[in-house]
């Protein structure tokens, strides 16, 4: 990767974390300071908060693992605005299929960029409208009509973010028989959650997953189940 537009996109992107935490932090701090409702002790911030940071920290620290080598440095936007698994990383994945780019090279991680941002930019266009719109549409949106299809609105999304996951492109690689990796996991999440459920440990849930998916796609490309076809020589390609 070129050393410079490496050196200068974690600056930027530090410096984005850095005024992004201060805002983060630095809210809640002068609004406790004008209404002197600082907590009592760090002990009950802790009592209080220690569960949600037992819950969100393996989440945290699985995501961080598992999203960053395929989102380079626009992991930084990324993780700032939210909206990972639903809206960035399917956005970086359709970029570098359709532009045919590669994971850890400099074309890969300026489209994983451009990708990022401008899911950002209409992800925040779309917010201001909704919040301009949401009192003129009340009478629309609180419907029993608009209710019941936003009960279908989680599955449909999840079930295109399965779909967009499922294509064998890996940049300059086909990877044939990828999706097979999946399905031992889903299996044995599904049946573990209905003896034990696993709400509240999702991040647990998903470190083990990842460590298994690595051994089970170790194991089935040595059996060469998994096979990596470089794109020019895929059916279909020219030679």
């Amino acid at each position: 990767m070129d050393k410079k537009y490496e050196r200068g996109i974690h600056l930027i992107g530090r410096i984005g974390l850095i005024i992004g935490i201060a805002f983060m932090l630095g809210i809640p701090a002068v609004i406790s300071a004008v209404y002197d409702v600082w907590p009592s002790s760090i002990t009950q911030v802790m009592t209080i908060g220690g569960g949600l940071l037992l819950m969100f920290i393996p989440t945290a620290l699985a995501e961080v693992i598992s999203y960053t080598p395929v989102l380079g440095s626009s992991a930084y936007i990324t993780f700032l605005t939210g909206n990972v698994m639903n809206l960035k990383l399917p956005c970086v994945i359709n970029s570098h299929t359709l532009t045919g780019t590669t994971q850890g090279t400099d074309e890969g991680d300026t489209i994983a960029a451009i990708s990022v941002a401008a899911s950002s930019i209409t992800t925040t266009l779309i917010i201001i409208v909704g919040v301009l719109l949401m009192v003129p549409l009340r009478p629309i949106l609180t419907s029993p009509m608009v209710a019941t299809a936003t009960s279908y609105l989680l599955p449909s999304l999840f079930g295109g973010m399965v779909l967009s996951f499922m294509n064998e492109s890996c940049g300059e690689y086909i990877a044939k028989g990828k999706n097979l990796v999946m399905i031992l996991p889903l299996v044995l999440v599904f049946v573990i959650n209905l003896v034990y459920p696993l709400s509240g440990k999702e991040g647990f849930a998903v470190l083990a997953c990842m460590a298994l998916n690595v051994l089970i796609a170790w194991v089935l490309y040595k059996k060469n189940i998994i096979k990596m076809v470089p794109k020019d020589a895929a059916p279909g390609k020219s030679e």
